[in-house]
């Protein structure tokens, strides 16, 4: 080009071919030199060019491509505003029945809708649709110009959707970008880009409508193009952003934790790629403070908050007045002003949330789809200022905000039900002052309404019941039962199945389900509604226990369509024996399934909570006594049989102190005595004055029997001529300060044979253990024991090797399976638990109360885990002794999740389990074993799981008549 003088008529042709070359590179490299190159070269080439000269046209076109290349780098409106008119001069320079006036069409539109992203200006975009049509009329099928045609024209759609909210402009868009990508070869260079923008309109039918597929869609095409993107790529940094924002949303809807963190670590990478003047870096800034915000919401760092606060200030700042996104800036600048206020309760974070706020609708026009959640943001800032300085003008502007925004928010919107809940808010706040009969029915009418609808910020949403129960149980304690259904409906979002294990552990344990189950219980118990308070227990305690109960429902009897039956039987298998970190994916195939199934006559209620009519089966055994811990009062739920009403046992002298000392008592008199450790050099040292560890026990068994157990069993007297309660077996279900408690080992000699007193974890899981089919006469009994294992730490077993030998010998002829010392390695262990149908473990244990699935059995070589148990098909499972340490011992603050490991036997699959509440002494190991199995397996006798709890009955009742208290209370049974 250097050598080119001056008036050689190929000048004009190799400026033109070197701007293309500079061009190309760019797009490349991203550098803005060679972009400011090429538009020069254009400028030059144009110059060079006659009106009249037929390559004008292209040439036009070339310098209209590079200023609207350079807009989009820089966000100059003036380069905006060239492109436009080159173009245009462009397609009036091109006649009609040219080849290359479809292409300048195209790109004409284009123009266009990169003005309406920048103003906002309704006939841009229809400015850019008619030109996106006319350019496909011309394009030749299969010509490589049609892709981009359906591409723009795509993208023009979307954006008429978020601006109109016609969904019929959603779906069209959806199907021009599906097209388009079908249309692209996988090694296209441009794959990316269109995966991309396929991912912008199913993020935007995800918001619209809630459904996790969406999301899900979008995550997996925005992961896609980050994979398709080279690092130094200048589209990396906003895919990466969008990516972000996808974990963003789903943290909104399921409360993950790991999304959060997801969302920050992808937009922080973003914006450190994103170029200081690059436009783009505006969405960076939005999106580090919707980071942040997530991050404060959860863990509370104020660092957090104020960072999230300086981000949205520098977007509001860095936004042009005329820019289209300046009322969604100041809406973000408003809610993070809010979010502060909440925090500090500074009356200018409130007043300042007030003014942007305002500003932002202000700016937003009219009809725009996002008009409801500016009106709403206002409505919850005047609730807040009434709150605070109860000016009743700020009430009566939060009312009439709200309900204009619900007018006009549509009425499958994913945000209506928090509309409905914020209005319900601001009526309380009007009731607690003026006690309106009218205004609590509101209340309950616009919180009920809500219920049923699908809600894409969970925890928000979870927020606003929570204050209608404390409102409720104070003033209204009838619509009490209604919000605590209502928080119990929603729980399942929150402890999504489709979270680990563990993640779904600190949700309960983060909300505080145990208080909230107790609290709904004692507010039904008050009202006598003890059908509800049975319903409502059973849904609170055992949250996970009962998801993985789910996946182990049998379908095979469902009198509907086979297929549909045998898909949901081969997707919970998948989930059940993926276990502790499941697929989302299978959860949502599952979980869409199950809605089919439900629209079945007669299947409305197919995987609900259950009704009482149908816990109430679980009893079929004997009584059931569900046992409650609440600040108000401590009592006991009675479920008689199927048939009968539940009886109501109060506990006057007992409180959630006393029980918790009586626990705290028992916990200093065991100490941490582990399996292996002497009994009779077991030595407390109490000083003089002090009671021995014998009469401490006696004393607290004694208190739990005059206070607890008595008063159950004179109820139980009671029914006893009306109702033909079974005198041989009792469970109890007992939760919050009841759990750990040896209740079945209280009653004294003259009551010790009136029961025999079993655990439940929950009523579905007697219920999911008496439906499973027997296996006939296939028995097979497996015995594990290991005496050392390969690690430190852990006492040598030296009863263990006798106790299995007495096993052998007690079984007789049955078919057993040993595995001792070596033998005893996890793989054969596990074989042993998939094909044995009862299982002796004499082993240590090691119970893991902060990651529950993590609690194991220590074998030979190393740990069984919990988590893997729950993984395993146990289709031969009936009953499991646990002959190692903490085997039974749960977490009190999981309500009653019974992930020991004696519960989490039950929840794999064992319809029943041995376990103890603390650590047996080693030598007792051979003696309760022979007992046990020479009972269950007399005269080559083929028990039924449910004799167990007999045998073991019969086994510590010997035990007990040789040893001290703390050797024979902690065997217990769990299940049928």
């Amino acid at each position: 080009m250097n050598r080119t003088p001056q008036g050689n008529r190929y000048k004009v042709w190799r400026l033109q071919n070197l701007g293309v070359s500079y061009g190309e590179r760019y797009k490349k490299l991203g550098d803005v030199k060679d972009l400011e190159a090429g538009l020069q070269c254009d400028k030059a080439s144009i110059e060079l060019t006659a009106e009249d000269d037929p390559h004008r046209a292209q040439r036009l076109h070339n310098l209209a491509f590079s200023y609207k290349e350079r807009y989009e780098r820089l966000g100059e409106l003036e380069d905006l505003e060239a492109a436009l008119r080159y173009n245009q001069e462009a397609v009036d320079h091109t006649p009609e029945g040219d080849p290359e006036r479809a292409g300048r069409l195209l790109n004409l539109g284009v123009s266009y809708s990169l003005r309406y992203q920048r103003l906002g200006d309704l006939k841009d975009l229809d400015g850019a649709l008619q030109y996106f049509e006319a350019s496909i009329a011309l394009t030749p099928e299969k010509h490589p110009d049609q892709v981009l045609c359906l591409q723009n024209l795509a993208v023009s759609y979307t954006q008429r959707y978020q601006r109109l909210d016609d969904l019929k402009d959603l779906e069209a868009a959806l199907q021009y970008h599906s097209t388009t990508l079908d249309l692209t070869p996988e090694d296209h260079p441009n794959k990316a880009e269109r995966l991309w923008n396929l991912s912008i309109s199913y993020n935007y039918q995800y918001q619209r409508l809630g459904d996790l597929k969406d999301l899900q869609k979008t995550l997996h095409y925005r992961q896609t193009a980050v994979g398709l993107t080279p690092t130094g790529h200048p589209d990396r940094a906003q895919y990466l952003m969008g990516l972000g924002g996808s974990y963003s949303h789903r943290y909104q809807m399921l409360g993950d934790l790991k999304d959060a963190e997801m969302c920050f670590l992808y937009v922080q990478t973003a914006m450190e790629l994103m170029p200081e003047d690059h436009p783009k870096r505006l969405q960076c800034l939005q999106g580090l403070s919707v980071s942040h915000t997530h991050l404060y919401q959860r863990l509370g760092d104020l660092n957090d908050l104020e960072a999230a606060l300086q981000y949205d200030l520098a977007a509001v700042n860095l936004t042009p007045e005329d820019h289209a996104d300046k009322a969604r800036n100041l809406y973000n600048l408003a809610l993070s002003y809010t979010h502060r206020y909440e925090r500090l309760e500074n009356l200018e974070d409130l007043e300042a949330a007030l003014r942007y706020g305002q500003a932002a609708i202000n700016l937003i026009p009219q009809d725009h789809p996002d008009k409801s959640q500016h009106l709403q943001n206002i409505a919850v800032c005047h609730t807040s200022r009434y709150q605070r300085l109860g000016d009743p003008r700020d009430h009566e502007a939060a009312l009439h905000y709200g309900q204009i925004a619900l007018k006009i928010v549509p009425e499958d919107h994913p945000y209506r039900g928090l509309y409905l809940q914020n209005l319900a808010l601001a009526y309380i706040d009007q009731y607690k002052i003026f006690k309106e009969p009218s205004v609590l029915k509101l209340i309950h009418s616009y919180f009920e309404d809500s219920l049923g609808l699908m809600t894409s910020a969970t925890d928000i949403s979870w927020q606003h019941l929570m204050k209608w129960v404390s409102f409720a149980t104070e003033f209204c304690p009838e619509d009490a039962v209604t919000a605590f259904r209502g928080a119990f409906h929603l729980l399942p979002q929150i402890v999504w199945i489709g979270h680990s294990i563990t993640t779904r552990h600190d949700a309960v344990r983060r909300l505080d389900i145990a208080q909230l189950t107790s609290t709904a219980t004692r507010t039904c118990i008050s009202l006598a509604d003890f059908e509800s308070a049975v319903e409502i227990m059973e849904q609170g305690v055992g949250t996970i226990y009962q998801q993985m109960l789910q996946l182990k429902t049998p379908v095979d009897e469902l009198p509907f369509d086979s297929e549909q039956a045998q898909a949901l039987q081969q997707l919970s298998v998948k989930l059940y024996t993926q276990g502790s970190d499941p697929s989302m994916n299978l959860v949502i195939q599952r979980n869409d399934l199950i809605k089919q199934i439900r629209k079945q006559p007669g299947f409305e209620l197919f995987l609900r909570p259950k009704p009482y009519d149908v816990l109430c089966k679980a009893a079929q055994g004997g009584p059931i006594v569900i046992l409650n811990s609440h600040k108000d009062g401590c009592d006991a739920i009675i479920i008689l049989d199927p048939t009968s009403d539940p009886v109501h046992v109060a506990f006057p002298n007992v409180t959630v102190n006393l029980l918790v000392s009586h626990r705290v008592m028992l916990d200093k008199l065991l100490g941490h005595k582990a399996r292996g450790s002497s009994a009779s050099t077991r030595l407390f040292g109490y000083p003089e004055g002090f009671l021995s560890a014998t009469e401490q026990y006696k004393n607290m068994l004694l208190w739990l029997w005059n206070n607890i157990v008595d008063p159950v069993y004179q109820a139980l007297k009671l029914v006893s001529n009306i109702h033909n309660v079974s005198k041989h077996r009792l469970w109890w279900l007992p939760t919050g300060a009841f759990a750990g408690l040896p209740l079945h080992a209280c009653p004294p000699e003259d009551q010790s044979d009136r029961f025999i007193h079993s655990y439940t974890a929950t009523l579905g899981s007697l219920l999911e253990a008496y439906a499973k089919k027997p296996k006939g006469n296939s028995y097979k009994l497996g015995v594990v024991g290991v005496m050392q294992t390969d690690s430190r730490g852990t006492n040598y077993l030296k009863g263990v090797e006798q106790e299995v030998d007495t096993i052998s010998y007690a079984v007789g002829s049955l078919n057993v399976n040993c595995l001792k010392g070596k033998q005893a390695t996890v793989d054969a262990v596990k074989k042993q638990l998939q094909t044995c149908s009862w299982l002796h473990l004499a082993c240590h244990g090691k119970q893991d109360l902060i990651k529950p699935t993590k609690s194991h059995l220590l074998l030979y070589g190393g740990n069984l885990e919990l988590g893997t148990i729950l993984q395993m098909p146990l289709s031969n499972a009936e009953v499991v002794f646990l002959a190692a340490c903490q085997t039974a011992m749960g977490d009190s603050k999981l309500v009653n999740e019974s992930f020991h490991l004696g519960g989490g036997f039950i929840a794999a699959g064992f319809q029943g389990a041995i376990g103890t509440l603390w650590s047996m002494a080693d030598e007792d190991g051979p003696l309760v074993a022979k007992l046990f199995y020479s009972h269950l397996f007399r005269s080559d006798h083929h028990p039924q799981a449910s004799e167990a709890a007999k045998a073991l009955d019969n086994a510590i009742k010997e035990l007990k008549k040789t040893v001290s208290y703390e050797r024979w209370i902690p065997f217990i049974h769990i299940g049928i």
